[in-house]
Order: structure tokens, then sequence, then C-alpha cells
């Protein structure tokens, strides 16, 4: 799943209630699919938008197309009108951001809703509060009509058979290509969607980059220090290097993120790793020892903030804010950190390391789930199906049209001021488009920061470099009941033992009664419902 950055760890602590109610009220949704059918689903054309030309190409290995200036003639997305004209329609979904005005004092929701052509009520709920809110609404039967799905929610082929719409029709193979937007999504987000022989959802898609080790290359400029090292050793130096205790300067922040990349210096499996069908957790492999080892190593020379394993929650703000150097996160944080903390850290620069191979060469790096979650269909007529897959459809519109320029931007003048040919979101424009539409289903995502232009190339350089050594996670589009359970409750448990022996209160060993532990609440089961469901799809 690509290194648990912040946003997925909390949805992964918090998820142990979600959907435990689900099937309450609804029945089981009927007999038991087989697994099989999965591998029978046409997932959909993959159809690329070529509407607008890159000016750093993608390519198919994961790298995103990059683009220095929006286009001055945005494409029109939709020539024949508003594409969802119909009665309104009801979304539940999370953000992660202050929710943002509501419609009656939102003139960009109100724009937003007239090229949709309907009435889009969203209901927005923190993300934190998300999973029990996700359980109640689904166990009281008053669906919306699209909510979005997390991972973490449990019972999920019942659920999706019993409540929502079997989407295969309407998108499998070439019937996607009525939703040229939707058919513009990589196929990889597509196989999170697919249940009891269906398509019962819709992506939103992510970058593959995944997270990535972020580093102030201000401060390692004005400490003429190589950002490139060769194995740890030279990393260590590196790290004891851009320190300075006395001014409370410190190199890494969060442990766990610093183990991940360790993991990734000695070539360690994305989580899971798959060899012949059978598969080994990431603790369970020979390469964790070594890595924690090495982690280990680094906190004892106190290159880690010395609040690092007694606070959560603050590793961005020591990274923005220069207290720490480097800081492991997700590939989205490239441009917010600029956006947040810009203004007061003159001079801020960022740029993102790979892990080199431990003892030298290439080290490896962890690809990141292709789809954030999914948004389901509450069952309903196909004439209702049709008209909400089009505002599914126009949500997706991508990089370059006027309708992605409305949706991720607003109203010139009152949401944006133009930059030359870029929208520059203004005040009000950044509470406005809060309306977390990426969260209902999104383009797939582009390299684009119009405050600052040259960034786009230091992200497609490393996103470059990244794709030649990406480790995938085998689990990807895999479903477990038993990592929808117990996954959270399990993380925390053997962060906690991993955080011990980093620190040095805890023996290297108890990393074998920590692996036992976990083997004994979850893991060996999670295993074989993985290997059961590999077996079903590779057979």
């Amino acid at each position: 799943m690509g290194a648990p950055i912040s946003r997925r760890g909390l949805l992964r602590a918090s998820a142990g209630a979600a959907a435990g109610l689900a099937l309450a009220s609804c029945g089981d949704g009927g007999p038991a699919i087989p697994l099989a059918d999965n591998a029978k689903v046409e997932l959909p054309d993959y159809v690329p938008y070529k509407g607008v030309k890159p000016a750093l190409a993608g390519t198919k290995g994961g790298v995103l197309n990059g683009y220095r200036h929006y286009p001055a003639d945005p494409a029109r997305a939709f020539p024949d009108g508003p594409p969802a004209k119909g009665p309104g329609v009801r979304v539940m979904t999370l953000t992660f951001n202050p929710v943002p005005p509501p419609r009656s004092r939102n003139p960009y929701w109100r724009a937003l809703n007239e090229q949709l052509g309907t009435d889009l009520d969203v209901e927005i709920v923190p993300v934190g509060d998300y999973p029990n809110k996700f359980s109640v609404v689904v166990a009281g039967g008053d669906l919306p009509d699209a909510m979005l799905v997390l991972p973490t929610a449990s019972q999920q082929p019942a659920m999706f058979n019993a409540l929502f719409e079997d989407l295969t029709e309407h998108l499998s193979g070439p019937a996607v290509r009525e939703y040229p937007y939707l058919a513009n999504i990589p196929t990889d987000a597509w196989r999170w969607t697919v249940y009891n022989g269906g398509i019962y959802a819709l992506p939103m898609p992510r970058a593959n980059a995944g997270s990535i080790m972020f580093y102030r290359s201000d401060r390692f400029k004005e400490r003429e220090l190589d950002p490139n090292p060769g194995d740890f050793k030279e990393f260590q130096q590196l790290c004891r290097d851009v320190s300075d205790p006395r001014h409370s300067r410190y190199a890494l922040g969060d442990p766990i993120t610093t183990l991940n990349f360790m993991m990734e210096m000695v070539g360690g499996p994305n989580i899971w790793r798959e060899e012949n069908g059978k598969f080994t957790f990431w603790l369970e492999s020979e390469e964790i020892k070594e890595a924690l080892d090495a982690a280990r190593k680094l906190t004892q020379e106190h290159l880690l903030h010395p609040d690092a394993y007694s606070v959560v929650g603050k590793f961005k703000d020591w990274f923005g804010n220069g207290q720490i150097a480097l800081h492991y996160d997700g590939n989205a944080g490239w441009n917010d950190f600029y956006r947040q903390y810009a203004q007061n850290n003159k001079g801020l620069e960022i740029d993102g390391m790979l892990a080199p191979g431990f003892d030298g060469g290439k080290g490896s790096h962890w690809a990141g789930y292709s789809s954030f979650a999914v948004l389901a269909i509450k069952k309903a007529p196909k004439s209702r199906v049709r008209q909400i897959l089009r505002l599914a459809n126009a949500m997706a519109a991508p990089f370059g049209t006027d309708a992605y320029k409305l949706r991720k931007y607003g109203i010139e003048g009152h949401d944006h001021e133009r930059r030359g040919t870029d929208p520059i979101l203004t005040p009000d424009g950044t509470t406005e488009t809060a309306l977390p539409t990426g969260f209902i289903t999104d383009a797939p995502l582009s390299l684009y920061f119009p405050e600052r232009p040259d960034v786009v190339d230091r992200q497609h350089s490393f996103q470059t470099r990244a794709a030649e050594v990406l480790v995938r996670n085998p689990t990807e589009g895999i479903y477990s009941e038993t990592n929808a359970k117990t996954f959270g409750a399990l993380k925390l448990k053997t962060d906690d033992v991993l955080k011990g022996i980093m620190q040095g209160r805890d023996k290297l060993s108890s990393l074998d009664e920590a692996v036992r532990m976990w083997r004994r609440e979850g893991g060996d089961q999670m295993r074989a419902e993985y290997e059961k469901a590999w077996a079903s799809l590779h057979g």
C-alpha cells in the first residue's frame, strides 16, 4: 500500500467500527459469490485523454504528466451543455480540511452546480468521524445516492451486493466510453472496485509514487550537502551534517516512516511480498531486522527530533518550520508544504530523496495505492444511475479543461486571480473550493503548481527516478475481511514494539514475539485470505 502515511494511518487506526453494523438491517446480501468470478470481470477500457499536451510527459510506469502552466484557452469539457441534468444528487464523503461554507454562502459551489446541471448536495464528514458515520448511515438504511467507501470498511462483498448498484453493464470494457473522463482513469485504480464478479464502485485515482522522503533543499544548500547519499553510511553522515541540536534542528521526525525509508534501502517488501502465490508480511521478512538496527543507530545518535517518540501529528509542522530537514509523507504534500509554510519560512525549498541501496547501488521505492477509496452508488433505476455516472464523469474532467479549472480553482475574479494563464487561489477561493470533490471521484492526478511552475520539473524528475525502482504491494485491489477488521489495532500494537526497539527500550529479539502476536491475532488469517484471493485471480 505504499508506506503508511498520516492520512492512511489515521484511517486504519480509526476504522474498527467501520461498517460493523453494515448489514444489520438488510440481511447478508444473498449467498456468497465465488472469488473466481472476480477474475472474469472485464475492467473498463483505458482511453487516455489527449486534449492537452503535457510539458513533461508521464509514463505507463506511473510517472504523472507535468504541466508548467494552465492552457490559455481551456478545452470545453461539456460541449453539449450541463452533463448531469436531473434531480439533485446527495453524496456523503469525507474531508481532511475545514468544512467549506454551505451553498447559500458559497458562490463556487453554486457555480459548480450550474455547470453540472443538477443540485449536488454533499454531506461532508471530518475524516476522523467518517468510519462511525458510515456504519450508522449504512445500518440505518437511509443511504445517500452515493457514498465513499473506505478500504477499511468490513463485510464489503456482502454490503456491495445488498446495498449498492452493480455498474458492470455501464462501465465494463467499451461500455465506459460513454463516460470518456471515467475511461481516462488508469486500469489499476479500477481493480479496487471489483466485488462479487462485477464492478460496484468508482475509483478515486492517486499517484503511484505514493510517499516521498522530502528534504529541505534550502537547508542542504546552505550547508553545501549532497542530497544523494550512496548508501546507509552516507545517509547517516548526511543526517549528522544537517543536524544542529544547539539551534533545535534535527534530521528526522517520524520514527515509523524513518523505518519505512530504511526498508526501502534494504529492499524490503512493500507491506507484503508475494512469491509463487505465498505472502510474507514485512515484519516477517529477512530485511526488517537490518532496517530496525539502522533506525536504532539514527535514534541513538539523536538524529531524530527529541520528541519524535512521544508526540504525534507534529511532523509536518516540524518540517515546514525547519525543525527537521527530512520528512516522509504523501505525494500531495509537495505543493501543500509550499502553500502552508513558505510565507513564514523565507527561502523554503523542497525536493524528494530516493533511498539508496543499504550497501550501495540502487535502493527501492514503495508504490502507493492507485485509488484512495471508492464511491458506491445506491441501488436505483437505470436512468438515475446513468445521471449519477454522468455527474461522476464530470467530476473526472481532466487537467486542461474548463471544468477542471472551475472544480479546482473556482470563479475567476473571486476564487482565483490569473497570473499569466495560471489560476492563483484567493483567500475566499481557498475556503470555498475546500468542497471535497476529489473524494467523490477525480481525474488522474497531474503535476501542476501554478504558484511555482519550476517545482513541477523537480516533481517529475523524482517520479521518473522512482519509477525505475518501484516496488508494489501485491495486495493492491484484493479484499481481506480480516485486514479490514484488524489492521488498525494490530498496527498500533506492532508500531509500539518497533518504536521500543528503535529507542533501545526493547531488544531486537522482541520483534519475534510481536510477529507471533500479529499472526495469532489476525495476521495468519489475513495472509490466508490474500493467498486465496490471489490464487483465484491468477490461477
